[in-house]
């Protein structure tokens, strides 16, 4: 099992930026395959972005494709998600998810490990 712990939300203004940050217990983070998605009031949860275990292979909605960057630091058990050029359509609560597969789930449903979330607002 893994549990998860997401920090760096806030306030932020159109344009700018934040850093999301997702700890991860457990010794075999480096097997999991990370996933952030976000969930604004009134809306189902979305997928933002997921990053392969292997090769570093990225995964992005097309909302965030070329503004948003996720990257994982295995030796700190950290899965990170930069957002630039924030809009106010990115205000949601930002949730990391972890499954151990082969494969790169896209749908909320597919990933049993989750973090508590962290809100995301930006303003116009």
């Amino acid at each position: 099992q893994v549990q998860l712990v997401e920090s760096g939300g806030g306030l932020v203004q159109a344009g700018g930026s934040l850093r999301l940050s997702c700890a991860a217990s457990g010794r075999t983070f480096s097997s999991y395959i990370l996933g952030w998605f976000r969930q604004a009031p009134g809306k189902e949860r979305e997928f933002v972005a997921a990053d392969s275990r292997l090769g570093g292979t990225t995964y992005y909605a097309d909302s965030v494709k070329g503004r948003f960057t996720i990257s994982r630091d295995n030796a700190r058990n950290t899965v990170y998600l930069q957002m630039n050029s924030l809009k106010p359509e990115d205000t949601a609560v930002y949730y990391c998810a972890a499954r151990l597969t082969d494969w790169v789930p896209t749908k909320d449903y597919e990933y049993p490990y989750w973090g508590q979330g962290t809100q995301v607002t930006v303003s116009s």
